[in-house]
């Protein structure tokens, strides 16, 4: 296989001042507090606050009103994943960890190690011997080692797991202790929204493979309404490959629980490998999110993702991944199906191309 996750090489590119700051948070002849305020501030230069933009070429085009998308790619390597990878690394400086390790199929990876070496942290990553992308030789020029393993990606999570706990490195996998943190570091996007449109839209649609993203952003939009800054939670859409993502099925099929996929029957594509997995190690907190919202899920196949790509680069000039449009056709399909009064309607996309 010659399975890519998504993003093309890239520069990864962060700003001089961070850089200073870099060289500060790296001695470590330095206080430990002093340290961890200079991580802080590189994460406040860098990460998030990325663009919310109204497209109004797509309303027109698909005659919905007050259409935003929330472009993730404006993050330092290209993905919403910078915003988990930057907060971890905190956690790790922050709990005197040397080590950071974790399995990814590459953009998580880039992230993590573009985080560890801003930190002056070792990073480990392990990859399935099978995976192959372009992001590796980022990951290497980031100072990150690479260790192929073999089986699936659920499998590779598990042993990269295994081993953290064993020679006690910062594990950073998903699904596990660190789950509230990384659900934590995707709320604020939530927040950045609601600062953006002064209220809650009423639907945000997300793409989804693990589900931490989509949980993420419900918790948000929760903590907002229960604090009395927005008047409605919205309602979410997750939007996957078509039957090859657990949460999805699991919420079309009426599952009280995340039920895992067969493993054989999953098929990657260069268009698909991003949201697809058979087991979603965050899939009961989406799950719950999608019900409790009154929200909807969808299947999307890889030739509606990959002509929404290429029409936003037409029409909006925006580079997306095609896996990362999925919740954004989900959002149009719905409205299709329900003809949407006017309102405010958000789609998370969560990386370029």
């Amino acid at each position: 296989m010659n399975l890519k996750d998504g993003v093309r090489t890239a520069d990864n590119k962060v700003s001089e001042e961070a850089k200073k700051l870099s060289a500060f948070v790296r001695d470590k002849s330095k206080s430990l507090v002093d340290r961890l305020e200079c991580f802080e501030d590189i994460m406040n230069l860098e990460v998030g606050d990325t663009a919310l933009t109204r497209t109004k070429t797509l309303e027109r085009e698909f005659n919905i009103r007050q259409l935003y998308v929330k472009y993730e790619g404006d993050n330092p390597t290209g993905t919403q994943k910078d915003r988990i990878s930057f907060a971890q690394a905190y956690d790790a400086l922050r709990r005197e960890f040397d080590v950071v390790s974790m399995a990814t199929c590459g953009n998580y990876g880039v992230a993590m190690a573009l985080a560890a070496h801003l930190a002056g942290l070792h990073c480990k990553i392990y990859i399935p011997r099978s995976y192959h992308t372009e992001r590796i030789e980022e990951m290497k020029r980031l100072g990150a080692q690479i260790i192929r393993v073999e089986g699936d990606y659920e499998e590779v999570v598990r042993i990269s797991t295994e081993l953290a706990a064993a020679h006690q490195w910062y594990d950073a996998n998903p699904g596990g202790l660190n789950t509230p943190l990384q659900i934590s570091a995707y709320s604020q996007m939530a927040l950045e929204i609601f600062e953006e449109l002064g209220d809650a839209p009423k639907y945000c649609a997300v793409p989804v493979s693990n589900g931490t993203l989509l949980a993420g952003i419900y918790r948000g939009f929760v903590s907002l309404y229960k604090r009395g800054k927005t008047s409605r939670i919205p309602k979410m859409i997750a939007a996957s490959s078509t039957k090859k993502n657990p949460i999805i099925q699991s919420f079309l099929q009426g599952h009280e629980n995340c039920m895992d996929l067969s493993p054989q029957k999953i098929r990657e594509t260069k268009y698909n490998e991003p949201l697809i997995n058979w087991h979603s190690f965050d899939g009961e907190e989406a799950l719950y999110a999608i019900r409790e919202s009154k929200g909807e899920a969808f299947n999307i196949s890889d030739k509606k993702m990959r002509e929404m790509s290429t029409f936003l680069l037409k029409k909006e000039g925006l580079r997306i991944l095609p896996a990362s449009t999925a919740g954004l056709i989900a959002l149009l399909e719905l409205d299709e199906r329900l003809d949407f009064d006017p309102d405010r309607f958000v789609a998370i996309l969560t990386a370029k191309y």
